[in-house]
């Protein structure tokens, strides 16, 4: 009777320890915000996973190539991406998403999509090509007029290739 207690026992933990597993890793991506809890929402999570995530939300990658260094990029990450009026645009229709270009996964995006200067500012279409390249500091307001004119391409279907 004991053997089949542990057993039991053993099962209901594993079983646990499986649902716990799969919401940690559904979409591999998380969220985060600036530290002061306000501006544009940055999701977290491998290249793969953002992808997948504009594709179900049918949105655009705002993708903000970035270095620790780079002033600018201080600047726009302060000044700018905290800004409430940005953040409500930017928020509603873009998958958000900043990266290192000098570390981890940022690496391999500079070779898929090679900056010329600090920051980039890429707006990516959910098959992964860029729609919008911008390049330097950007005002607030100058950004919300290029997000405005960013539209998702047509989805070109298999039977129309």
């Amino acid at each position: 009777m004991k053997s089949l207690k542990t057993k039991l026992a053993f099962a209901v933990m594993m079983l646990a320890l499986s649902i716990v597993t799969v919401y940690a890793t559904v979409e591999n991506t998380t969220t985060t915000n600036n530290d002061d809890e306000q501006g544009i929402v940055f999701v977290k999570g491998n290249w793969d996973s953002i992808i997948k995530k504009a594709k179900a939300e049918n949105k655009v990658i705002f993708f903000d190539a970035y270095t620790t260094w780079c002033g600018p990029c201080k600047l726009l990450q302060k000044n700018v991406f905290t800004r409430e009026d940005v953040a409500k645009v930017f928020n509603k229709e873009f998958i958000n998403v900043k990266f290192d270009m000098e570390s981890g996964e940022g690496l391999m995006l500079a070779k898929k999509y090679p900056v010329e200067g600090y920051p980039t500012l890429f707006f990516i279409a959910p098959d992964g090509s860029v729609v919008k390249e911008v390049i330097g500091y950007q005002k607030p307001e100058t950004l919300l007029k290029i997000a405005k004119q960013i539209k998702v391409p047509n989805q070109v279907s298999e039977n129309s290739k």
